[in-house]
């Protein structure tokens, strides 16, 4: 049987959770696993790909604190990072404001090779553009701006945590070639443009970063699903699976693109978008004090593309394929790329 469904065991979960969480909340006396939600739940024979949040009760002297506890882990892929990335962003006070937040790191496990961490609270920034609660949607893009320009400002060097695959267009798991390998077996016809596709999205990062003196810690993964509005008032980025050391452009560029598509397709107004990508980058660029340049400008530009063909890639391979959602998409970089 796939060991991960030990994971939705309370009896396995709790004596676990026991082990390794209790000990993380200091005066807590005991702990109890109320309620498993599975909120990615891709369980095949001996493969996973899982994300499973945890109702828990932690028990101290005078009260009882109910929070919610998550699980991401992957058979294949690495998920150990995520408890180190949050680990060293806690250890190197990044939230230690009024402003920001990050969910609280608790336990790697290797068994199942999952990460385990304390959700944040609130409501995402997808969930605003859905509803359509405009004030709101502008002001967590300028607090959005304010936690990736804080983020990409963090003294970091290059080392074994960050300096990964991850790192690099090439190399992003699963990886350049393993994708166009898909491609080839699943939809030759597009396999010409992806081919071209890869190469000048690898060659321009490698002409970028070669011009680039000090590179930043970033995100790798920044879009509105993933932007959260904290009840109490502060802004959390969630998924670090791709958090690296890499060009900053390469969250601009995915943030414009994911924010332009995901509000594109909910609101209907791409006058209005427009806005919306115009107030997240002119935030950013204040806070960073940095000038936009023709040069930087074309460095957002190849990691968009690069987004909506990694966005394009995921509908056409993912378990329930969406051709019909990859097709403009893939048309739109193609003719953006000439």
């Amino acid at each position: 049987m796939n060991i991960i469904w030990d994971l939705l065991d309370r009896s396995v979960v709790q004596n676990l959770f026991m082990r390794h969480v209790l000990p993380c909340y200091d005066g807590a006396k005991a702990l109890s696993v109320n309620k498993i939600h599975p909120v990615k739940k891709l369980i095949w024979q001996t493969t996973y790909h899982i994300v499973f949040r945890y109702d828990v009760s932690l028990d101290y002297l005078e009260r009882v604190d109910n929070i919610e506890i998550y699980c991401t882990a992957h058979s294949s892929e690495p998920r150990k990072n995520v408890y180190q990335t949050l680990n060293f962003l806690q250890r190197n006070n990044f939230a230690n404001n009024e402003f920001l937040a990050i969910p609280k790191p608790l336990f790697y496990n290797q068994k199942f090779n999952a990460s385990f961490y304390q959700g944040v609270e609130g409501v995402n920034l997808y969930t605003h553009i859905k509803e359509n609660h405009r004030a709101d949607i502008e002001s967590i893009l300028f607090e959005a701006a304010r936690w990736l320009s804080r983020l990409h400002q963090m003294p970091v060097r290059a080392n074994k945590l960050f300096n990964q695959p991850n790192s690099r267009l090439e190399t992003v798991f699963p990886g350049s070639k393993h994708v166009i390998d898909d491609v080839r077996r699943c939809y030759p016809e597009y396999l010409g443009l992806y081919e071209k596709f890869y190469d000048f999205f690898i060659k321009s990062e490698e002409a970028c970063l070669s011009g680039i003196k000090k590179l930043s810690l970033i995100h790798g993964d920044a879009h509105p699903e993933n932007v959260v509005k904290l009840h109490d008032g502060r802004l959390a980025l969630i998924d670090y699976t791709d958090m690296s050391y890499g060009d900053y452009a390469r969250d601009l560029g995915t943030f414009l693109q994911q924010l332009e598509y995901m509000a594109g397709r909910k609101l209907n107004n791409k006058q209005y978008v427009d806005k919306l990508k115009k107030i997240f980058l002119e935030s950013y660029l204040g806070l960073s004090n940095i000038k936009m340049t023709p040069e930087l400008e074309e460095r957002i530009k190849v990691y968009y593309n690069w987004t909506a063909i990694r966005t394009a890639t995921f509908f056409l391979l993912k378990h329930d394929p969406q051709p019909e959602r990859a097709e403009p998409l893939i048309r739109m970089v193609e003719s953006n790329l000439n």
